[in-house]
């Protein structure tokens, strides 16, 4: 499974989302290969789920991934509860 954690630049934000991300899947005992990218680049790369905020998400309409929105990248509690609804 690929997961792709996205922010505007793919830098400093979309990095901290990436690390929670792999902490969550981790603890949910769910092995994926996470990257941390921005939003033009993602727009043309392979995943299984994007995990990005609201405002980015609409930008990533019609990609093949399943779009999983986060508003908090730093809330564990809300990436864990927003991943395992998508991965149910």
């Amino acid at each position: 499974m690929k997961v792709l954690c996205v922010c505007g630049l793919g830098q400093g934000t979309s990095l901290i989302l990436r690390m929670n991300v792999e902490t969550v899947l981790r603890d949910l005992g769910v092995g994926a290969d996470v990257e941390h990218t921005d939003v033009s680049s993602a727009a043309g790369m392979s995943a299984d789920y994007i995990v990005t905020s609201n405002e980015l998400a609409q930008s990533l309409q019609g990609h093949s991934a399943q779009i999983v929105i986060v508003n908090n990248y730093f809330d564990l509690a809300e990436i864990k509860e927003r991943l395992q609804a998508a991965l149910a």
